[in-house]
C-alpha cells in the first residue's frame, strides 16, 4: 500500500530553495560576517578569561590558517605586531614552526587573532566588498575572468614565496630580510620596511594588499556570474512553464 506525499512536506523544501536562491547574497554576507568576525573574539575571550571558547576558535581556524604569531595581530598588549624575537623569547619556541603556531600570546604581550593578517585582509574585505556589491548590484557587469585571475595571482605568489622562504628556517629566509628588495630600491626606505613582519613593513603590506586584491577579484567576478546564472535559470524555468 502506498501513501501520497504530504503537500506540506514538498512545499517546504521548495520555499527554502527559493529563499536561498533569491537571497543568496544576504546569506553569503551573513556567513562571511560570522566567519570573518570569530577570529577577533578569540583574543577578547582570552583577555576576559573565557579560555575554553577562545581555544575552540583557535583550534577551528588552525585548520584553515598557519596562525604564525609573527604574521598575526595581537590585541590587549603593548604592540599590535610583536617582533619575531619578542615572540620567541615569550614562547620559548625558538624556530620551531609548530611551537610558534600554537603560541597564542601572554597577558603581558596580548593575545593574537585566530588567523594571520593575510586572512584578516582577505576574508574581511571579502565581506566588505560583498556589502559594496549589494549596493551596486544590477549596475555593474563584473570583471572578466582573465583580470580576476591576474588579481588573484599576487596572493598566490606572495604566499608561495613565504612558504619557500620558510624552508630556510623561521627568520632566516629571503622574505625575512628582503635584501633583494633593498637592492632593487637602492635602500631608499628605512630598514624596518625591508626586514621582518611588523606593521608597515613590506611583508605586512604585501599580505594585506594581495588579500584585498584577491577578495576584490572574487566578489566582482564570481558574484555577478552567480546572479547571471540564477537569472538565466529562472528565465528558463519560466519559459518551460509557459509552454
Amino acid at each position: 500500500m502506498t501513501t501520497a506525499a504530504s503537500p506540506t512536506a514538498s512545499v517546504a523544501p521548495d520555499r527554502l530553495t527559493q529563499s536561498l536562491t533569491r537571497h543568496w547574497l544576504l546569506w553569503v554576507n551573513l556567513l562571511l560576517a560570522l566567519w570573518a568576525g570569530l577570529p577577533w573574539l578569540a583574543p577578547v575571550f582570552m583577555h576576559i578569561g573565557w579560555t575554553r571558547p577562545a581555544q575552540m576558535i583557535y583550534l577551528i581556524y588552525s585548520l584553515f590558517c598557519h596562525q604564525l604569531p609573527q604574521r598575526s595581530w595581537f590585541l590587549f598588549g603593548p604592540r599590535f605586531t610583536p617582533s619575531l624575537a619578542e615572540i620567541q623569547a615569550a614562547s620559548g619556541a625558538g624556530a620551531d614552526l609548530f611551537a610558534l603556531r600554537h603560541f597564542i600570546g601572554t597577558p603581558a604581550m596580548g593575545w593574537k587573532l585566530a588567523w594571520s593578517d593575510r586572512m584578516v585582509s582577505f576574508y574581511g574585505t571579502l565581506f566588505l566588498f560583498g556589502l559594496l556589491y549589494a549596493l551596486l548590484r544590477g549596475r555593474i557587469k563584473g570583471l572578466r575572468w582573465p583580470l580576476a585571475v591576474a588579481l588573484l595571482l599576487p596572493m598566490a605568489l606572495d604566499g608561495l614565496s613565504h612558504m619557500i622562504s620558510d624552508l630556510w628556517g623561521i627568520g632566516a629566509g629571503f622574505r625575512d630580510s628582503n635584501a633583494w628588495l633593498a637592492v632593487l630600491t637602492g635602500k631608499a626606505l628605512p630598514a624596518t620596511f625591508y626586514a621582518g613582519d611588523a606593521w608597515g613593513s613590506f611583508n605586512s603590506l604585501a599580505r594585506l594588499g594581495t588579500g584585498l586584491l584577491a577578495a576584490f577579484a572574487i566578489v566582482f567576478w564570481l558574484y555577478p556570474y552567480v546572479d547571471r546564472s540564477l537569472t538565466d535559470n529562472e528565465s528558463s524555468a519560466g519559459a518551460s512553464n509557459i509552454r
